[in-house]
């Protein structure tokens, strides 16, 4: 689908010390907020250390501009929805998303976050998406660090460009030797 806006044009006129840069003011904006995400962790299950391990030092999540959590909806930018949701939770959810100042997005975090997890029943709500519009949906249980720093990220690209729709983070390239690893397991698992 072709966008109706003009491609993104930057020029600097003038020359030698002195110059100015020329640009669109909305891809200025996209630029500023997607490095300067205030977060609002909702955190209720076993992905929380997975969470905080993002902030570490290893992983850093600091680097990416999201590192100061606020705990008040109305100074957060991004809403992390960490771990499951239960049907008596789900109106506090949407109330804090409803307090947030626009624009505003959101991260399922986890598979529990995403669809449910292995929760089949009526007291967990399967997917946070039948609660609050989801920007970027993170797989695991729990999601490695990495893989929440690919989510951001994607998140960062996704502010950027101006995207609205829900994106599902892929998987990534297995780490070399793990085939290998994975083919034993399959052996040892078929074994009769």
């Amino acid at each position: 689908m072709a966008s109706l806006d003009p491609p993104l044009e930057t020029r600097v006129l003038g020359g030698g010390e002195s110059g100015f840069a020329t640009t669109r003011f909305d891809a200025l904006l996209g630029w500023a907020r997607k490095y300067s995400l205030f977060q609002y962790p909702f955190v209720t299950a076993c992905c929380g250390m997975e969470f905080m391990a993002t902030a570490s030092p290893r992983y850093d999540i600091a680097r990416f501009g999201a590192e100061a959590p606020r705990f008040s909806p109305r100074q957060a930018d991004v809403l992390w929805v960490v771990g499951t949701i239960s049907q008596r939770q789900a109106p506090a959810l949407r109330r804090i998303y409803e307090q947030m100042a626009d624009p505003k997005w959101v991260i399922a975090f986890g598979t529990c976050a995403s669809c449910g997890g292995f929760y089949d029943n009526y007291a967990t709500v399967p997917g946070i998406d039948k609660i609050v519009p989801v920007d970027v949906m993170i797989p695991g249980c729990p999601p490695r660090p990495e893989a929440v720093l690919d989510g951001l990220m994607l998140l960062q690209q996704k502010i950027g460009d101006g995207d609205r729709t829900p994106t599902v983070l892929k998987n990534t390239a297995l780490p070399a030797g793990s085939e290998e690893h994975l083919d034993k397991l399959y052996k040892i698992r078929m074994r009769p």
